[in-house]
């Protein structure tokens, strides 16, 4: 009778431990959280930009209830310090050790072209705020990488296509020497001389570096119809200053990819008047996602957006268009995946898809520096699909 007792009592105790299990089990379901790594500058001439995509990531999330496919997020941050020697150590920290489910990165194309292949190795998707690294979608395009900004191409082809429309047949272009700078010369370059424009010289310095004067006096001496700059942050501003400093501006135009002026109209002040430029956003834009995500933009933050604000929030859009159709498991990487490449993103910057290779077809605008806005002039092309070439997808 004991035996049957204690027997009885074991079975008693091994089913309430199995209950106990299983229901911890489906509390730990039900209560994890989506993992968001962000690897963004927080130093460096890039700070700000770091800061913005963070800002309008963390919006989104905040609008629906500070959640991305019904669950709570968890963030992680590492500051990459644009620094593309330091980038695959920085992605494998965020994976590896801290197993993030959607890395959020970069601004540096050079560091995002290091965390692009880190990513690609593991088999995390990584979405591309910002760096707009022509490769990320061409040869080094995967199903796990996605891009919710520009690829150089798109901003610089369509300044190319301005800059001959007015008329211009001689042009100087400037650039910091890393990829970035040298892809957004190359697509202006496309544009400009499909319409038998001609470049004069193509000028360049080492990234970060900030002594312009050398060249102000060398564009000075050639006398080119325009001048075409790819410079962004800190720096972005310095320029425009020197140039107007050195009396450039009132003899020679200044044209230039959106990131010359935006978030940046502050610090340069009286310098940035009347700077055009071409971009996938600009500041009057009337719709009302636009509307909305300003005006609540800067009641939490007490600054006005701009285009990183931008790409930041619609990386976090994209991610709820592919977690909410796995509703919430991340282990549905297929699923996800589908359902990222065939969102319809309704972005402060208009609606937009994504080409195969998982880049944003978009309308490119003309913009005019006014006051502390980048006001639309015109759209300069409508829905332009960047070539994508080399990728395979």
């Amino acid at each position: 009778m004991n035996t049957n007792r204690k027997l009885f009592l074991k079975k008693i105790a091994v089913a309430s431990m199995m209950l106990a299990i299983g229901s911890n089990y489906v509390q730990a379901q039900t209560t994890d959280k989506i993992k968001v790594g962000l690897m963004l500058p927080a130093t460096g001439t890039f700070a700000s930009l770091g800061t913005a995509i963070t800002n309008g990531f963390k919006q989104y999330v905040n609008e629906n209830g500070g959640k991305l496919g019904g669950k709570e997020v968890q963030y992680f941050f590492v500051d990459d310090e644009s620094d593309p020697a330091k980038a695959t150590e920085n992605a494998n920290k965020l994976i590896k050790r801290d197993k993030v489910d959607v890395l959020v990165g970069t601004v540096h194309s050079g560091v995002a072209l290091a965390m692009a292949k880190v990513a690609r190795e593991n088999k995390t998707i990584l979405i591309v705020p910002n760096a707009g690294a022509d490769e990320l979608t061409g040869p080094l395009c995967a199903p796990t990488l996605f891009r919710t900004s520009f690829s150089m191409w798109q901003p610089a082809f369509a300044m190319g296509k301005v800059a001959s429309d007015k008329g211009h047949k001689r042009v100087i272009t400037l650039t910091w020497k890393y990829a970035a700078g040298n892809q957004a010369v190359e697509g202006f370059k496309e544009g400009f001389q499909k319409s038998g424009g001609k470049i004069l010289k193509d000028m360049t310095l080492p990234f970060p570096n900030v002594e312009f004067q050398a060249f102000l006096t060398e564009i000075a001496s050639l006398k080119p119809d325009a001048v075409y700059v790819f410079f962004a942050g800190a720096g972005a501003a310095k320029f425009v200053k020197d140039y107007a400093a050195a009396g450039l501006n009132k003899s020679i135009p200044l044209y230039a990819t959106g990131f010359l002026t935006d978030g940046t109209l502050d610090a340069i002040g009286g310098a940035g008047q009347g700077l055009l430029t071409t971009l996938h956003y600009a500041d009057g834009l009337d719709n009302k996602v636009n509307t909305n995500f300003r005006a609540n933009y800067s009641k939490a933050y007490k600054i006005q957006p701009d285009v990183y604000a931008v790409q930041g929030y619609d990386a976090a859009q994209l991610y709820q268009a592919g977690i909410t159709a796995a509703k919430g498991d991340t282990k549905k990487q297929d699923i996800i995946i589908k359902a990222m490449e065939q969102a319809k993103i309704e972005s402060p910057r208009g609606t937009f898809t994504l080409s195969k290779a998982h880049n944003p077809v978009q309308d490119i605008y003309l913009r005019k520096a006014e006051g502390n806005q980048n006001k639309v002039v015109e759209v300069a092309i409508k829905g332009l699909a960047d070539p994508a070439r080399g990728c395979k997808l």
